[in-house]
């Protein structure tokens, strides 16, 4: 460390933070290497896609206009594809590979855990492995902490697991112990019969972090950002593909927070020249595509198209696409989300946008092929009160049963313990997927356009307000430790065994932020009588009432014991997170991303460096929407 900052030090195009190469020979690999070497010219063209964005999103601020669907003769660019040939299904797609037939359940969560030695980490891929799930998405995203070396960590334990190598296969064998230990108290029966077979059962998948994002470790020679979605997926892919193959096992990658159909032909670019590098065959790596933009729902078969052979299925992922609502529109007064829970996907822009991705998947390309639609997350947990787990268990139940009679081919779980909770859905209906299921052929009217963001009355109280912000708060502090996924509920319910802590991630975060933003700005109106602070229904989120709870909810956060918010943390990242928090609701501008913030602040704990970060950030961000996305600590060593 220099001036706390770490020097860099690399060869030809690329530059690693300093140790990295000596500490991880063993992901850093002359072939992982040559495969980041042979991907880096992307990173370019990535950049632009990503300037292109912000200038979406700032035209749309400056004249108030609404996402639209994309002109029937233009070509989708990157591709050779025109936007009329992709929604007509004039494209190749994908044959669904034998380990991707039934994905009843597919599990997510990371390889690893912060601050954590390999027989420490790995215990994650043993819950994975042996959970039932149909597939596990090993996630390198939105579950995964940033702090130190974890996304190396998490391409290491993943190498180490698939290689069946030590200490895997001992942690594994103590693992399998626990999790029956565990079943037989609440199924009354193990769950796991030979847990060397159970190993093989799930389909091995990796969620690589998306466009908008800088690696931490890894930058240009000159200092500047380098695409961690190519980092992330040069590492699995260079790494994994010979074992995975060799395994009989398909290479499934999700990709994450694509917002248009040009995203995705990079991508679709940047996997084909992986591939000839790797002397793979063409489409030999399959993704799936996590609609959680609403951009991207507007262009769903062009998406289909740009990623051709090598594309298996959609997945509605529920928080990131709120998310992305809400940001698209902060510039409307009119529009206004109700409280978080209203929001389920029975609602308004939700049940459209459900229903426009279950078509678009039952859309057959010119070869008859049709595609994969995995449902939601379920984020419950099986653990407190008798009378919390059970009415828990039956809303997931109840969550899963829906998504199956509406077509989904399967769904999410954030916890190995849901795996056998919501997986008999799918055993009962027993069909192994919902492929070519007859829905109406997808339309392109004006009230297509506009039902993606229809409102419905629902709920906007001081309890919601309350939830989002003790939430956001709790979630900036678990991210400044290193748990980019954690369990967590609103303050005023610690210590009630009856409310149930979910598995949170940065969807959540992000989404939880985007709605108080737009609530303060937009002065949105409470429905409900609040006693306990004097709102009436009709009073307005006002900047005074904001100021209010976020005091009162922050000093909750410091006054609960340590099993809600550790103790460490109370001086250290949670003042950063009450920074963040404060400044992104309170800006004028919205700015897109929750994670940009936390990112900048990582590894710190001085309030007036982060107050600086913020900005820094917040000046950039309006002069000309240039979001500030490296590593501040990364800075290139003198030639």
């Amino acid at each position: 460390m220099v001036s706390g900052k770490t020097i860099v030090q690399g060869s030809n195009r690329l530059r690693f933070r300093d140790g990295l190469q000596q500490r991880y020979p063993d992901v850093l690999t002359p072939a992982a290497l040559a495969a980041l070497e042979a991907l880096a010219e992307f990173n370019r063209e990535r950049r632009q896609i990503m300037q292109e964005r912000s200038a979406r999103r700032i035209a749309r601020f400056k004249d108030g206009r609404r996402i639209g669907f994309l002109d029937p003769g233009a070509v989708i660019a990157g591709s050779g594809i025109t936007v009329q040939q992709a929604r007509a299904g004039q494209f190749d797609g994908s044959e669904i590979p034998h380990d991707l037939q039934r994905q009843w359940i597919q599990g997510t969560g990371p390889a690893t855990k912060p601050r954590a030695s390999v027989q420490s980490g790995i215990r994650n891929i043993a819950y994975a492995l042996l959970s039932g799930a149909d597939g596990w998405m090993f996630d390198g995203e939105d579950a995964l902490g940033q702090v130190d070396t974890m996304s190396i960590d998490n391409q290491r334990n993943l190498a180490i697991a698939f290689a069946f190598k030590e200490p895997f296969p001992s942690v594994a064998e103590a693992v399998a112990a626990e999790m029956n230990a565990w079943a037989k108290g609440f199924f009354g029966r193990s769950i796991i019969e030979n847990w060397k077979k159970q190993l093989d059962f799930t389909t091995r998948i990796f969620r690589p972090r998306g466009l908008h994002l800088d690696d931490r470790h890894v930058c240009e020679s000159d200092g500047s950002g380098f695409s961690a979605s190519i980092v992330d997926a040069a590492l699995y892919v260079a790494n994994n593909h010979q074992i995975l193959r060799g395994q009989g096992r398909s290479i499934v990658l999700y990709l994450p927070k694509i917002q248009t159909a040009e995203e995705a032909a990079l991508w679709n670019r940047m996997l084909a020249t992986l591939e000839q590098h790797l002397g793979l065959p063409v489409g030999a790596v399959k993704v799936y595509v996590l609609i959680e933009q609403l951009e991207a729902c507007y262009q769903l078969m062009e998406i289909r198209a740009a990623l051709a052979c090598r594309f298996a299925g959609f997945n509605t992922g529920r928080w990131d696409y709120i998310n992305s609502v809400a940001d698209a529109l902060a510039w409307d007064k009119a529009f206004q989300n109700p409280n978080i829970d209203a929001i389920t996907m029975t609602y308004g822009y939700m049940r459209i946008y459900e229903d426009r991705v279950r078509r678009a998947v039952n859309t057959p390309d010119r070869n008859g092929r049709f595609a994969l639609w995995q449902g939601g997350m379920e984020p419950n947990i099986p653990v407190g009160s008798e009378k919390g787990v059970t009415e828990a268990m039956k809303r997931a139940m109840a969550g899963g049963q829906r998504e199956q009679q509406a077509g989904a081919s399967g769904k999410w779980v954030a916890h190995w313990k849901m795996v056998h909770i919501v997986r008999p859905v799918w055993e009962k209906a027993g069909a192994a997927n919902q492929l070519g299921r007859s829905f109406p052929p997808l339309t392109y009217t004006a009230k297509d356009a506009a039902d993606l963001m229809l409102l419905e009355p629902a709920p906007r109280t001081m309890r919601g307000a309350r939830d989002l912000l003790s939430v956001a708060l709790q979630y900036g502090n678990a991210f400044g430790r290193g748990f980019q996924a954690a369990a967590l509920k609103p303050a005023d319910f610690f210590g009630n065994d009856d409310v149930l802590y979910l598995m949170e991630d940065m969807a959540t975060g992000e989404i939880r932020l985007s709605i108080l933003w737009e609530w303060l700005h937009k002065q949105a109106r409470f429905t409900e009588d609040d006693p306990d602070s004097g709102v009436r229904a009709g009073d307005p989120f006002t900047p005074a009432v904001f100021d209010k709870i976020l005091v009162e909810e922050y000093e909750k956060l410091r006054r609960a014991n340590n099993r809600d918010v550790h103790d460490d943390s109370k001086d250290t990242t949670l003042p950063i997170a009450l920074e963040i928090v404060e400044r992104y609701v309170k800006h004028p501008s919205k700015v897109p991303w929750y994670v940009d913030l936390l990112n900048l602040n990582l590894n710190n704990h001085d309030r007036a460096l982060a107050r600086r970060r913020i900005e820094e950030y917040l000046a950039a961000f309006e002069r000309d929407g240039t979001r500030l996305t490296a590593n501040p600590e990364l800075q290139v060593a003198a030639e």
